[in-house]
């Protein structure tokens, strides 16, 4: 293989990859969306302990 070809970055090389490429954004998760499932982990978390000793 060419020393310039294996270095150089190329986009997606499918066409399916490319369509899905063009959809495809970055995700950001706030600290408030930590917060909330955090919140919901420690509930189910004590829900399904409460089902056990009950």
């Amino acid at each position: 293989m060419d020393q310039l070809t294996s270095t150089t970055v190329r986009g997606p090389g499918h066409p399916l990859r490319r369509r899905v490429a063009a959809f495809a954004e970055p995700s950001r998760r706030s600290d408030e969306t930590d917060l909330k499932l955090f919140a919901l982990s420690f509930t189910a978390f004590f829900i399904c302990i409460y089902t056990l000793i009950c």
